[in-house]
């Protein structure tokens, strides 16, 4: 998939009204605009396409519950982000609930993993990104991945540019250690 631009500010500023208005056309507009960008941003977390699938359409059913509530303060990016980082927490945590009843799927999630990215050294650095403690992998993801600077990484996860700059850095420490583990 690739990545759209963002509509211009002022087209985008009427969609946006007019979706909160209860145009349901301005709304599927939003949607489709940003679609690709939400797939890429949910797969970049998760690495697994189905589940970047399912967030994505997650992510759009709660932008039309949470459409009114939209203040503009932030970019539509900037929400947008911040929406698909707590669907891919949500999946997190429904995720460990099934691994408690289920022993089975952690074993079989690690093979198709393995299985899956191959040997390619990129495939490994964004594997070992997904095994870090959740603030560091998502400042990792915010910064790297996705091309934000520190300011919008902060505004996205709800804290200061402080501790994305030290989420990065530990980020950092934390992958030297993983890679170094990994068998070549």
């Amino acid at each position: 998939m690739t990545a759209m631009s963002p509509l211009p500010e002022t087209e985008e500023t009427d969609l946006l009204r007019a979706a909160q208005a209860g145009d349901r056309q301005a709304f599927a507009r939003l949607v489709e605009d940003n679609y690709d960008f939400l797939f890429r941003a949910a797969w970049r977390w998760t690495g697994n396409r189905a589940d970047a699938e399912d967030i994505a359409q997650e992510v759009a059913i709660r932008m039309a519950r949470a459409i009114g509530n939209f203040d503009g303060r932030s970019a539509l990016r900037t929400f947008l982000y911040t929406m698909t980082l707590n669907a891919v927490r949500d999946l997190g945590r429904h995720a460990r609930r099934q691994r408690k009843l289920a022993e089975g799927f952690a074993v079989h999630a690690l093979v198709e993993t393995q299985a899956m990215s191959g040997n390619d050294p990129a495939e490994r650095l964004w594997d070992a990104v997904r095994e870090l403690p959740e603030k560091q992998r998502d400042a990792v993801l915010l910064v790297h991945g996705e091309g934000l600077s520190h300011a919008q990484a902060a505004a996205s996860m709800g804290c200061a540019e402080k501790t994305v700059s030290w989420h990065i850095h530990a980020a950092r420490k934390r992958l030297r250690d993983l890679l170094a583990e990994e068998p070549r």
